[in-house]
C-alpha cells in the first residue's frame, strides 16, 4: 500500500493512515473525532491498543470522541458524556460506566457486567 494515494485506499484504510500520519507527528496531544469510523472490528480493537499503547509508552494525551461506549470503557482512562451538545458529566471509567449514569446520559436501561475489572454495556432488548 506505500505506492498508493491516499484516495486510492478504502475508507478504514484511509482513516488508518491519517492516524499514523498523527502519531508521526510526534505531538504530546491527539484530539480525534471517531477514529474507528470505517473499521471493522478487528481494526477497530487494533486501532484502540495502538492509541492506548501511544499513550502509555509515547507519554501522549489522547482525546478521543466515541460513540461506542464499550470501546471507551475497555480503553479508557476518563470519560466525558456529552448530552444534546452539552457536557454532561465526567470521571473515570467506573464513576461513568454505571446503569444509572448511561440511563440518564441516553435514557433508555443499560445493564452493566463486569469481565474480570473491566465493564461492558449491554443495551440490546
Amino acid at each position: 500500500m506505500a505506492t498508493r494515494f491516499l484516495d486510492e485506499l478504502s475508507g478504514g484504510q484511509r482513516q488508518r493512515a491519517f492516524v499514523a500520519m498523527l502519531l508521526c507527528q510526534d505531538t504530546d496531544y491527539l484530539l480525534l473525532d471517531e477514529p474507528l469510523n470505517n473499521l471493522d472490528m478487528k481494526h477497530a480493537s487494533s486501532m484502540m491498543k495502538i492509541l492506548r499503547r501511544a499513550g502509555n509508552e509515547l507519554n501522549k494525551t489522547i482525546v478521543l470522541v466515541l460513540h461506542d461506549i464499550n470501546f471507551a470503557a475497555w480503553y479508557s482512562e476518563r470519560i466525558i458524556a456529552m448530552k444534546n451538545g452539552k457536557l454532561w458529566g465526567q470521571g473515570s471509567v467506573d464513576e461513568m460506566i454505571t446503569s444509572q449514569v448511561l440511563e440518564q446520559i441516553y435514557d433508555m436501561p443499560i445493564a452493566i457486567h463486569h469481565l474480570g475489572e473491566r465493564r461492558i454495556a449491554l443495551f440490546y432488548e
